[in-house]
């Protein structure tokens, strides 16, 4: 097996449902826009999605994981990197999606794939990691190319939000496989936009998104914990 093959496999591996973080139990934010009637059908949930993609925290998240990629040997800047990315979460439901996921996704994957310049990243890390620099500082202390890992964390995050509205709001498999397909070419040119992208690019548009996140959390009715 070629190395960009065993590389494609890990990094398969890495972003799997399977992978033990705990992202079935986020919906980050989906389950409150089915509550508020923003996401109520096939077209909603695209155009939903397509903002919080291009618009909000997909963006950001992977301008935040090329600059921890990059930085994955540069302790200071790492550490820097991953105090933004918490401080950029909203709400505390969305503070705690990113830093247990992260914290979940750097110890198993230190217990699964160790190399020593990946235990001098958990040195660093030791504490609340946000997910995209846990993603981003492993694939570059593996040595792993940037542009494949932000392009399957993109659509990893979107299979993600799909199968949480599968759960949550009047959305079939099928309406919710279309969907990705539709959203699936967009993602790689945000991917390598976000490759190119300063720290001071990031920003988002997606208000609804964090109002009712804090509204989630109050939320009678729940099953997700963001």
């Amino acid at each position: 097996m070629s190395e960009g093959a065993a590389e494609a496999l890990r990094l398969f591996a890495w972003l799997s449902p399977g992978y033990p973080v705990g992202a079935y139990a986020y919906s980050h934010g989906l389950e409150a826009a089915v509550e508020a009637g923003d996401v109520t059908d096939e077209a909603s949930l695209a155009g939903w999605l397509e903002d919080v993609c291009e618009r909000g925290s997909l963006r950001n998240d992977l301008i935040l994981a090329a600059h921890a990629h990059g930085a994955a040997g540069r302790p200071g800047d790492l550490a820097a990197i991953n105090d933004l990315a918490l401080a950029l979460a909203p709400s505390r439901e969305l503070h705690l999606e990113t830093s247990q996921q992260g914290r979940s996704f750097l110890d198993a994957t230190l217990g699964a794939w160790p190399c020593a310049a990946l235990s001098a990243v958990a040195r660093v890390l030791d504490g609340p990691v946000a997910y995209p620099v846990a993603v981003g500082a492993a694939a570059g202390a593996h040595g792993m190319a940037a542009g494949p890992v932000l392009g399957t964390y993109a659509l990893a995050f979107v299979q993600n939000l799909v199968s949480a509205a599968l759960r949550s709001a009047p959305v079939g498999q099928a309406a919710g496989t279309r969907v990705v397909a539709a959203l699936a070419p967009r993602l790689t040119p945000l991917a390598e936009a976000a490759r190119a992208a300063g720290l001071d690019e990031i920003g988002s548009a997606c208000l609804r998104l964090d109002l009712g996140s804090f509204r989630h959390e109050t939320q009678y009715s729940r099953i997700f914990r963001s």
